[in-house]
């Protein structure tokens, strides 16, 4: 993984894209610290695993048992939850199977209780107000998946200085 790292931050240090000073000073710390930039694409990876999760059980629960937006988002979150700290505790964070999961997963869980707060507030809200009177059904899915992205960098922040803390 640390050589598609590698690579990718040279490939990056050659686009015009590294003029930009921002740009430039974040391909700066990350080669500074590969090893926490693979976390981040491993927790990336696994999120996105659990964004197909997440959005194959929310059109299962409404589409075809009809069940509420607000409802199906709780379940269909909860089973990424629970797809995400699978993989996370195997693969991106492996060296956290040293440490009890009675500790670790109350914190996990906690961290992604807000997390699903910030989901439904952004997701119901971009689908009622923005979204949903115009694109229809498809309104529901860009509402869940800017709540999905917004969401990750919440998540990835707070597990990655509580729940994964020292690893």
């Amino acid at each position: 993984m640390s050589r598609l790292v590698d690579w990718g931050l040279g490939f990056l240090g050659k686009t015009p894209l590294c003029k930009i000073p921002f740009v430039a000073g974040a391909l700066e710390r990350a080669r500074g610290n590969a090893r926490e930039l693979e976390r981040f694409i491993k927790f990336a990876l696994v999120g996105t695993l659990g964004a197909v999760v997440d959005f194959s059980v929310l059109n299962f629960l409404i589409l075809t048992f009809g069940w509420s937006k607000a409802l199906a988002n709780t379940f269909s979150f909860s089973a990424a939850v629970l797809s995400n700290f699978t993989w996370n505790r195997l693969w991106t964070f492996p060296e956290s199977r040293q440490r009890p999961i009675r500790t670790q997963l109350p914190q996990f869980v906690l961290v992604n209780l807000i997390g699903l707060g910030i989901n439904q507030l952004v997701f119901l809200s971009l689908d009622h107000y923005v979204f949903g009177p115009w694109l229809g059904r498809l309104g529901y899915n860009v509402a869940k998946a800017i709540a999905i992205l917004i969401v990750l960098f919440w998540n990835y922040g707070i597990n990655r200085i509580w729940t994964y803390k020292g690893l």
